[in-house]
Formats: structure tokens, C-alpha cells, sequence
């Protein structure tokens, strides 16, 4: 039920579209082929099969052109609480406020929800004297073009920041990612599906709901290296990819990379690539 001024409105949503595709696929005769950077899970594409109702299906994968071994490091810093903690933010600010002097802005700071992004807007602004460019400020695409314009700006965006998203070269080396950007389980549609799937007997957090936080936050990282000469540092500020057995899920899907929770690796990183380009 959605209210819009004196009227309402009725919303159908399907729980499962598993069988109304697959019976479309089946009305024509033909081949069909799905292509993304962000199908698999933990390296298989079984979560999304499933979720379309494809049976006896070829999958391939095949590696990133970017080299991320060596263009890219994942850092996850040390002593961060619990992310539904009350201090969260301001501890996630603390640690991500070294890391973009270190880049000297240059950075998309991603939330998951915009009680955090306005609170780390202000957090943020005090501590920085970069351009801090904040989602809701002006137009998306305005933001985008003012970051790419403006040296060592600093773009602190929710959802619509986290895909469809392209910035090539040095006005971007650091995403930075406030925690897994699990959904909200009292969105109604969500509460639903979690519902029947346990009535179903299923596990909806780990059949759904973190195969979907999975490919979420592949997008995120996404933003990261557009282009074969980029390179730059991914911090995830959230602990339980370390704590939690399905953090092992999360690291699985994500490119080959090096990791580390220490600053100075990452101050290393770019020493290493900084010398780099001055050979060039």
C-alpha cells in the first residue's frame, strides 16, 4: 500500500519469479545468454540460476582484465565494533579519515543507509579541508561531474553511488565502504520472501539474504578500477567479514587480492605505485 497525496495505491510483487521465467524462456525456441560482472556467489552461479529457474545450464567465468593482484588492495582495518552498534559511524570515520589524507581525497565513501552518510558527511567535513561532495546536495549527475573536475574531492553517496558508475583514472584511487550492505528484513517484500522461504524450510539468511548482500556489494567494489591503468585501495569498515563464517563468502566472491588491516601497507601501496608512475 503506497499513499500519494489523496489517493493510494496497490503494488503486486511476486514472491518467487522462478517458474513465470522459465516459462517464458520455454515459449521460445532459442538460446539465451546472461552476462555480468556480478552473477556468481562465491564463485558459482548456482544463487542465480535458482533464482530464474534455469535448469541444465552452461556457466563460464572468466578473469577481470584488470589485474587486481597488483592494481588494487583490500584493506580492512583493525578494532571496529559491531556495525549495529551506536558508535559505529563515528569509530568507521575515525579509521577512514587517515586513509583518505593518505589519498589525499580522491575517494567515493559508500553507506548503506543515510542516517550514516549524514552523520559521516559531518564527521567528515570537520576533519578534511578536500572539496566533500554528499548525495542529496545537488543532482547525481552534477556530483559526479563536479568530482571529476575537482581534484582530491571526497563523494559520500548511498545506493545509487554504488552502480552505474564510471571514473577513470587518478580522481578516483579509494572506495571506501561503511559495512555488507545486508537489506532491511522489515521491507515487506523482503519480509515475505524470508517468511516463505522459512516456511519452506530454507535458511533465508544464508540463501538469500547474504547471496544478495554478496552481489550488492560486488557492485560496490566495481567502482574501484575502471580502466586497465588504475589502480587504488577498497576498505570495507565492516568487522564480521572477519568474525563471521559467512565473512569467508563475501572475501570468496570478490576478485584476488591482497589484504591487509594495517595503514602502512596501504601507505606502501601507493608509494609502490606512485614510483611507478613517475617511471613511466
Amino acid at each position: 500500500l503506497e499513499i500519494r497525496g489523496k489517493g493510494f495505491y496497490l503494488n503486486q510483487t511476486p514472491l518467487d519469479i522462478a517458474g513465470v521465467f522459465r516459462s517464458r524462456i520455454e515459449e521460445f525456441e532459442c538460446m539465451n545468454v546472461f552476462t555480468s560482472a556480478t552473477l556468481s556467489v562465491n564463485r558459482q552461479f548456482d544463487y542465480f540460476s535458482a533464482r530464474l529457474g534455469l535448469e541444465d545450464v552452461g556457466v563460464r567465468g572468466w578473469d577481470s582484465p584488470f589485474d587486481f593482484n597488483n592494481q588494487s588492495l583490500l584493506y580492512l582495518p583493525r578494532g571496529l565494533p559491531d556495525p549495529r552498534t551506536s558508535g559505529f559511524t563515528g569509530e568507521l570515520v575515525e579509521k577512514a579519515i587517515p586513509l583518505l589524507q593518505l589519498t589525499r581525497g580522491r575517494a567515493f565513501f559508500l553507506f548503506t543507509s543515510h542516517r550514516a552518510l549524514r552523520r559521516s558527511a559531518e564527521l567528515v567535513g570537520e576533519a578534511l579541508d578536500y572539496p566533500i561532495l554528499v548525495q542529496g546536495d545537488a543532482p547525481r549527475t552534477e556530483l559526479l561531474e563536479t568530482f571529476r573536475s575537482t581534484p582530491h574531492s571526497v563523494l559520500l553517496g548511498t545506493s545509487s553511488f554504488w552502480e552505474g558508475v564510471d571514473v577513470r583514472g587518478q580522481a578516483l584511487s579509494c572506495v571506501i565502504i561503511d559495512k555488507l550492505p545486508f537489506a532491511s528484513p522489515g521491507e515487506p517484500v523482503l519480509n515475505a520472501r524470508l517468511t516463505r522461504m522459512e516456511e519452506q524450510g530454507g535458511n533465508p539468511f544464508m540463501e538469500y539474504q547474504v547471496p544478495e548482500a554478496v552481489l550488492a556489494l560486488k557492485q560496490g567494489i566495481g567502482r574501484l578500477l575502471r580502466d586497465t591503468s588504475d589502480y587504488g585501495v577498497l576498505m570495507i569498515g565492516d568487522p564480521r567479514l572477519r568474525t563471521r563464517p559467512y565473512g569467508r563468502i563475501f572475501l570468496n566472491s570478490l576478485p584476488e587480492m591482497a589484504h591487509t588491516g594495517e595503514l602502512r601497507d596501504v601507505e606502501a601501496f601507493f608509494l609502490r605505485h606512485e614510483a611507478m608512475k613517475d617511471r613511466v
